[in-house]
C-alpha cells in the first residue's frame, strides 16, 4: 500500500505530532503527548523519542526553557512540502527523465486551468533563458 500526505515523509506517529505542532507550534513533550492522548493512549517516553529523533533529523528545533524544553518545526508545513516535493520531484527526473515529464502531462488533465497557466509561463520563462544563453 502506497502511502500518502505526510506519511509519504513520515511514520504515523511522526506525522501526528508534526501536524499538531504545525498547528500549534512550540510545545512541550508532556503537551504533546497530551494532545495525541485524545485519541490513543501513548506513551510518554515514545513521544520523547520521536521527537528528538526529529530534532536529530533537522526537522524539530528543541529549546531549553527553565526545567523544560519546547519544541518547534524549523519550517512551516508549506515550506517542508515545497521542499520535500521539490526534492522528490528532481530524483525522479535524475532517474527516470522523460517517462516523469510524460506522466505529469498525462495528469494536468486532471488539474485547474491556473495551474496549466502557470505551467505555461514557466514554460516560457524557461526558453527565454536558454535563447539568452
Amino acid at each position: 500500500m502506497q502511502e500518502s500526505g505526510l506519511n509519504r515523509f513520515f511514520g504515523p506517529l511522526e506525522a501526528k505530532i508534526m501536524d499538531i505542532l504545525w498547528c500549534r507550534e512550540s510545545m512541550t513533550i508532556k503537551e504533546v503527548q497530551t494532545l495525541l492522548e485524545k485519541d490513543k493512549p501513548t506513551n510518554f517516553n515514545t513521544v520523547m523519542t520521536v521527537m528528538n529523533r526529529l530534532v536529530d533529523k533537522g526537522i524539530l528545533q528543541k529549546k531549553p526553557v527553565g526545567r523544560s524544553s519546547y519544541y518547534n518545526p524549523i519550517q512551516t508545513r508549506e515550506e517542508f512540502i515545497n521542499n520535500q516535493s521539490k526534492e522528490m520531484t528532481h530524483e525522479l527526473m535524475d532517474e527516470f527523465g522523460s517517462v516523469v515529464v510524460s506522466h505529469m502531462l498525462d495528469a494536468l488533465e486532471d488539474v485547474d486551468e491556473e495551474l496549466v497557466k502557470k505551467l505555461e509561463l514557466k514554460i516560457k520563462e524557461l526558453k527565454k533563458e536558454k535563447n539568452d544563453e
